[in-house]
């Protein structure tokens, strides 16, 4: 056999083949000698010479360190290091703020207890580890010299530096921030093993049985991995229980499989691939997202591309995930310009308590997606997300997409920025863009053939809420909108719960007291719930000050 060849599988699988494809593509592995795409674009197949002799558990560290290394506690203590030195060498030091949370961080993390348990595996293989143990008994304080400052700082840079240093330190945090929400009670993360050297263990748990698995014959084996059908041995079988959600602990478990016999092992391959899932998955702020995109290979790993400039930074630079949504979009949506067929996005919060949340993006929610006003909508909100609700912040880009998704119309959303915008004039904006997207929910929902004109029509509502405004307001030679701010709230009440008589009422007042004409508008507005809010927001973002020659709303 020339080939041995991982196909697609579950959304987990498919992370860890995303994961797979990343790992040798940082190793500098071959594609199309040691790896590559399977013709059928369904799997990745790796050489046989290449994958019996690779170093895989050597793989699977750099990759890791590689991957979420920015987003560690290590790192945050290199920084914090190389923060303090900085302001000791340019004389800075005594006006540098947070002098004691920086030195209180850096003892902290190196001094926990999963840094001096790797710090035990490695002492006797790295350079001055009297270092280490000099943190131990003499922790740093901003009580010291500042000559003993520099000199303790400078020597635990150059420690902390060693890349067995490095990798061990950062794995261990890796392992107990990262890993652990994805699979636990196995390897480093089963609770007797804490104090073990990591890589021995992983050599020991996961690829030295792949290795072993490859080079077997399996012509007598009975048992079949429960994912790829692979045949297996009893010796070689593997739990599935140790990835989280996935299924109980089946020793103890047993009435769900039939006559009690538990059948469900996987083989030494697909564990391995299971156990890479956390490096398909990227980290934005506090989320792990995947696309699940399972046409073809070629499709999951774009869409879930690490490679790229902001692949490798998002995780250092805290990417908001509403920028990363964004971005993804445009790269889902530029898979499915030929056929628009559902795909499936995953997220997963950082807290140990935190699930899987599933969300499928359909056909109809990419349709309204790739509307060229909604993209143009979506890439502002995407570039300014955070509205400030009283003491919290709203982030308005993520709320519309999951909207979208999740078959919800934006006019709740919209409620709240129309009466947050009595008080902020500047959230009249976000109101704006929520307003367009979801005119064009209604107009893709009806299918409407004529969809500009459509909107204008609802925009020539708008402008005549901005020429009433503007008539009030000089009426009453005031150039703040003080006075229309208790009827924009009975206004958008009205809106919100449906009422076209209160809503008319309004209006009609509001006419009356003027020399403008009422719209034609709102006619077409009675009797139709649908068009009473879409012409009935408009209205009000115009009276409220939205129109085109706020230039706030075109940039």
């Amino acid at each position: 056999m020339e080939r041995y060849e991982i196909t697609l599988g579950d959304f987990l699988k498919n992370a860890g083949i995303v994961g797979l494809k990343y790992m040798l593509e940082i190793s500098g592995a071959r594609e199309n000698l040691d790896y590559g795409i399977a013709e059928n674009n369904q799997g990745i197949w790796l050489d046989h010479e290449f994958a019996i002799n690779a170093d895989w558990t050597s793989l699977y560290f750099n990759a890791f360190v590689k991957c979420f290394g920015p987003s560690t506690a290590y790192q945050g203590v290199m920084d914090r290091i190389d923060g303090l030195l900085e302001s000791i060498n340019n004389g800075t030091w005594q006006e540098r703020k947070n002098i004691k949370d920086d030195l209180k961080f850096i003892n902290e993390k190196l001094l926990s207890n999963s840094y001096q348990a790797g710090f035990e595996n490695i002492k006797n293989y790295i350079q001055k580890p009297e270092i280490y143990e000099t943190l131990k008994k003499n922790k740093l304080n901003g009580k010291m010299d500042v000559s003993e400052m520099k000199m303790r700082l400078k020597e635990l840079h150059v420690f902390l530096e060693q890349p067995l240093c490095k990798e061990t330190f950062t794995m261990k945090s890796i392992v107990y921030t990262f890993i652990n929400r994805f699979w636990d009670g196995k390897c480093f993360l089963l609770r007797t093993n804490a104090k073990n050297d990591m890589r021995d263990l992983f050599e020991e748990d996961f690829s030295e049985p792949l290795r072993q698995y490859w080079r077997a014959d399996h012509k007598k084996a009975k048992d079949l991995c429960i994912d790829c059908g692979m045949p297996i041995d009893s010796k070689e079988k593997v739990s599935i229980a140790f990835m989280k959600e996935m299924a109980d602990d089946l020793t103890r478990k047993r009435s769900a499989f039939w006559d009690c016999k538990v059948d469900a092992f996987l083989c030494p391959v697909c564990a391995f691939v299971y156990a890479l899932s956390p490096l398909g998955f990227q980290l934005f702020a506090n989320k792990f997202v995947f696309v699940n995109i399972n046409e073809s290979v070629s499709e999951l790993i774009r869409a879930n591309d690490k490679m790229g400039k902001k692949g490798i930074q998002s995780e250092r630079e805290e990417e908001k995930y509403s920028a990363w949504f964004a971005r993804q979009l445009n790269v889902i949506l530029a898979e499915k310009t030929k056929e628009i067929s559902n795909v499936q996005v995953i997220l997963r919060g950082k807290d140990p308590e935190d699930k899987y949340m599933l969300s499928i993006v359909c056909k109809e929610a990419l349709e309204i997606l790739k509307q060229r006003k909604v993209l143009e909508s979506l890439t502002w909100l995407g570039k300014h997300p955070y509205v400030k609700m009283g003491n919290d912040f709203l982030n308005v880009h993520e709320e519309v997409v999951m909207n979208i998704l999740q078959y919800r119309n934006q006019y709740q959303l919209l409620n709240r920025l129309l009466k947050e915008s009595i008080q902020n004039e500047g959230v009249i904006v976000y109101a704006y863009w929520v307003y367009l997207i979801q005119l064009w929910q209604n107009i893709m929902g009806r299918k409407e053939k004529k969809g500009e004109e459509s909107v204008m029509s609802r925009i020539s509502m708008r402008n005549s809420g901005y020429e009433l405004r503007k008539v009030i307001m000089v009426s009453k030679n005031i150039t703040s909108d003080e006075c229309l701010r208790g009827t924009i709230y009975q206004l958008t009440n009205a809106l919100s719960v449906k009422n076209e008589e209160k809503f008319m009422d309004i209006v009609i007042r509001l006419y009356s007291s003027s020399k403008l004409l009422m719209p034609d508008g709102f006619v077409y507005m009675l009797g139709n719930k649908e068009k009473f809010q879409e012409y009935g927001y408009a209205f009000v973002l115009g009276l409220k000050g939205s129109h085109p020659d706020n230039k706030k709303e075109e940039e």
